[in-house]
């Protein structure tokens, strides 16, 4: 079977002209990261070493994502391989595919180390015997196959570097990139041209609802917005944002003004046009989900819990906030923590700690503030992620800190709590992942800011200017 265009695998590079299905050897990390990597394959075949079956046994107890995901690609193994006899498995067995240019099935096929590696890597290369293990299998396939291009994929950036040197080609795994460039992420807002007004002007319609204008719009720019999208004209002028999009036409309405202190929320107003775009997001009943992205600073948390309070407390839209975070340490773990749900997660929302002082009114004595604390205290909930599956959030305003270290698969679990009058705010900075094995283009929220970007019910916007202090907006910068 010749290779076609449009059945590449997952990897970045295609593979050389004019050369026949490829060979994949794959690396424990990859199926524990993606248990369905093994479909991912298209045409092309997949070759699993013993110590890779031997790898994911070990890694198959516990209650973590890895081990779920290392039982689910025993669930897949075994369903592949079930009522298959000795000499079928030796053949390869097929796996589902795609359909490929001729409309007939492209299926590659799985195959298992069956007998010792005949080639070993040189004796001069130390290390752990599992990725040696892999190398020798991807050589040997190397001498078996000299016609047909062997790839090593591993998302252990050593082991590729290893196979380089051995002359095996390497690759990472691709196929859970949202992206191919994280800076190509929906920043969620749009500058407008200078002319905007002149090449969008003709047939203009504009109207006044309950105390909000709208503008009905139409020409070439329209068709690169998306609903919900902040748009900011040069200067000082009126911000918008889109309400509606539907054949080439917009209606677009004035953003309310949180900069000004008689728009304050429960204190805060707005420091720039992004800070004013997220909190009229927050604040908007009509939008179920949204997304701000940004460095430290930039006041992520504080406009998420200043909405959150204005709308719980004094317009009872909603019951009460729910806070959580992945808890992955900057540092060394520190063990075991005494106490309930709620005082083991205590040390990791000292972000939630820190701005609800910033929120609780100044005025009032010592005896109005404490009674304000507690008030705060009531409503806010502090909830660990792992005691999430199966919930149901119903007129709860959930709060997801840090959401950057969390994967695509965990994102939609958590997503997926949301109930009737539920609304979901997801907060993190890309550019720091503590999570290994994620990256920019893979994390969870990069995966969530994309696919809602076109969502009538869901809003984004990328906060660039921090707003912390001179002295945290230049560390960001420089170191």
């Amino acid at each position: 079977m010749s290779h076609h265009p449009d059945c590449v695998s997952p990897t970045e590079n295609s593979p050389p002209p004019g050369s026949d299905r490829r060979l994949f050897v794959l690396d424990t990390n990859v199926l524990m990261h993606d248990p369905t990597a093994l479909f991912r394959f298209k045409e092309h075949d997949i070759h699993l070493p013993m110590m890779v079956l031997e790898e994911l046994d070990r890694a198959k107890k516990g209650v973590s994502e890895v081990a779920r995901n290392v039982r689910q690609v025993s669930r897949f193994l075994d369903d592949l391989i079930a009522g298959a006899s000795k000499e079928e498995i030796d053949r390869g067995l097929p796996l589902p595919g795609p359909l490929n240019s001729h409309g007939g099935l492209a299926s590659g096929r799985l195959f298992f180390q069956v007998r010792p590696n005949r080639i070993a890597p040189p004796a001069s290369l130390p290390g752990n015997a599992p990725d040696n293990d892999i190398l020798s299998m991807a050589l040997t396939l190397q001498q078996d196959h000299p016609r047909r291009p062997v790839t090593l994929v591993s998302k252990d950036i050593n082991l590729r570097i290893k196979a380089a040197i051995l002359g095996i080609h390497a690759e990472d795994y691709y196929n859970d990139q949202t992206l191919d460039d994280v800076n190509l992420l929906y920043a969620g807002t749009r500058e407008l041209p200078a002319d905007f007004w002149d090449s969008h002007g003709q047939m203009l319609d504009s109207w006044k609802e309950s105390g909000r204008t709208f503008y009905r719009v139409h020409g070439p720019d329209v068709a690169h917005w998306h609903p919900n999208q902040g748009l900011f004209p040069d200067g000082d002028q009126a911000a918008f944002i889109v309400r509606q999009l539907r054949d080439g036409e917009a209606v677009i309405e004035i953003l309310k003004d949180r900069t000004a202190s008689n728009h304050a929320v429960w204190g805060i107003t707005a420091r720039n046009r992004e800070q004013n775009f997220a909190l009229n997001l927050l604040l908007d009943p009509e939008i179920d989900f949204v997304s701000l992205l940004g460095v430290a600073g930039t006041g992520k948390t504080l406009l998420a819990l200043a909405a959150g309070l204005a709308q719980t407390l004094d317009a009872k839209r909603y019951r009460e906030i729910i806070m959580t975070r992945v808890t992955v340490p900057v540092g060394e773990d520190i063990g075991f923590l005494p106490g309930t749900e709620e005082e083991k997660m205590t040390p990791w929302m000292g972000a939630l700690m820190d701005n609800l002082e910033v929120l609780a009114p100044k005025e009032g004595g010592e005896w109005g503030r404490a009674a304000t604390a507690d008030l705060l205290s009531s409503k806010i909930k502090i909830r660990s992620l792992n005691f999430m599956r199966g919930r149901t959030f119903q007129s709860k305003y959930l709060i997801i800190d840090e959401a950057q270290n969390l994967t695509a698969k965990q994102m939609k679990t958590l997503i997926t709590r949301a109930g009737p009058g539920t609304k979901v705010i997801c907060l993190g900075n890309i550019a720091q992942i503590d999570t290994p094995y994620l990256s920019e283009t893979t994390s969870g929220l990069t995966y969530v800011v994309d696919r809602f970007k076109d969502w009538p019910h869901g809003g984004h916007v990328t906060l660039r200017r921090g707003e912390r202090s001179r002295l945290a907006e230049f560390a960001s910068e420089r170191l």
